[in-house]
């Protein structure tokens, strides 16, 4: 067992740390049980823009975790928030699903087919030569270019799957433009919580089992970051790097409160 200190912001990564695909991880529920029954609700954090709060908070309830949907930060909410932080009353040319385009409606923000202030992109399974063809006529004429997140590809039962980041590339390499980034490894999920809760970065703490999106976004915002043992990068790897996380883990079980 690990004895880490006491925080008041646990920002947990979801697949590979909570659940890997539809199958619960191991001691993830019991984890999160255990900070409820403290009085500390933690969030929630998924580069998956493609899904709606309720999707996500319905797969969380599937595997044994009953979240606040308020605590749930997907790629596509930390969007909507940056943009009606950042960029107020601007419209948006959506390339995405579901998830981004409720996102959008939740915080306001009005959505256009031309003339649009900021281009965003998420994964779009409906995706086609027309709208990427728009995307990069918006953001050659302007247009603030936004992406939710960097992933090139994604494994699925038919095997891996072309990514946001493939296809937010290929209008980055139309336009000579690149875009800013949404999702971890970037700060904005980590900062929006920051600066909505008004939490201290030494009471926050990014959990996951990612080092290059996850433990990064963590090292990269200031926060403390405990790395588990049960995704995609193994603990060796995570040892080994030049800045580890704060402290590893082989799954949240061994985590002492």
């Amino acid at each position: 067992m690990a004895k880490i200190k006491r925080y008041k912001a646990y920002c947990l990564d979801l697949d590979g740390t909570v659940y890997r695909g539809n199958e619960p991880v191991v001691k993830a529920a019991q984890f999160v049980a255990s900070l409820q029954e403290s009085g500390i609700e933690p969030f929630y954090i998924t580069n998956n823009a493609s899904m709606t709060v309720d999707q996500l908070h319905h797969k969380l309830e599937k595997v044994g975790v009953h979240a606040e949907k308020a605590r749930i930060m997907s790629s596509a909410i930390a969007a909507a928030k940056y943009i009606r932080r950042w960029y107020p009353d601007r419209t948006v040319f959506l390339v995405g699903s579901k998830g981004l385009e409720e996102a959008l409606d939740d915080h306001g923000i009005n959505r256009v087919e031309k003339q649009a202030d900021i281009v965003l992109m998420g994964l779009d399974p409906q995706v086609n030569y027309d709208k990427l063809a728009r995307a990069c006529l918006e953001v050659q004429r302007g247009a603030v270019f936004l992406s939710t997140n960097r992933d090139l590809k994604f494994p699925t039962e038919r095997g891996l799957l072309p990514g946001n980041g493939a296809f937010t590339a290929l209008v980055a390499q139309a336009t000579d433009i690149d875009p800013v980034f949404i999702g971890k490894p970037e700060i904005h999920m980590l900062e929006a919580i920051h600066h909505e809760y008004g939490f201290r970065k030494e009471d926050m703490v990014m959990i996951g089992d990612n080092y290059d999106t996850d433990i990064q976004a963590g090292l990269r915002f200031g926060i403390d970051t405990v790395h588990v043992n049960t995704g995609v990068t193994p603990m060796e790897a995570v040892l080994e790097k030049d800045r580890p996380a704060s402290f590893v883990l082989e799954n949240l079980g061994f985590w002492e409160h």
